[in-house]
């Protein structure tokens, strides 16, 4: 299995990037997925998630301003962020939990698979 995360970058406040995650070795009904971020000397923090049969859930941080999405097709995961602050500056990770894992979504320990990262800055 292998995430590959790309898209990160420096913004400015109030404006918008969107992350990609392209997944190989994963069969897509049987996981959850998810985007995580961990800023310097924070626990790394769940974002958003995307479960195998298309619901969605949101850190109270980001709800309204990011929205998780995926193409079946091209096996990539996506998160648009937009309206973007300061405090959203961290390393952005994708990550894959077996649809049989139980435990809460934002649990970063219950993922079995996760990118490299990338980075997002967000200037003000």
């Amino acid at each position: 299995v292998q995430l590959v995360e790309s898209g990160g970058g420096l913004v400015q406040t109030g404006g918008s990037l969107r992350l990609s995650c392209r997944s190989s070795g994963l069969t897509g009904g049987d996981y959850h997925m998810a985007w995580f971020r961990q800023a310097p000397e924070k626990e790394r923090e769940g974002v958003a998630w995307l479960a195998w049969h298309g619901g969605t859930a949101y850190s109270d941080s980001v709800r309204g301003r990011f929205t998780i999405s995926r193409d079946n097709a091209e096996n990539i995961l996506y998160l648009q962020m937009n309206s973007l602050e300061p405090k959203d500056t961290a390393d952005y990770y994708c990550a894959a939990r077996r649809r049989t894992v139980s435990g809460r979504w934002s649990s970063a320990d219950t993922y079995q698979y996760w990118g490299q990262g990338t980075k997002i800055t967000v200037s003000s």
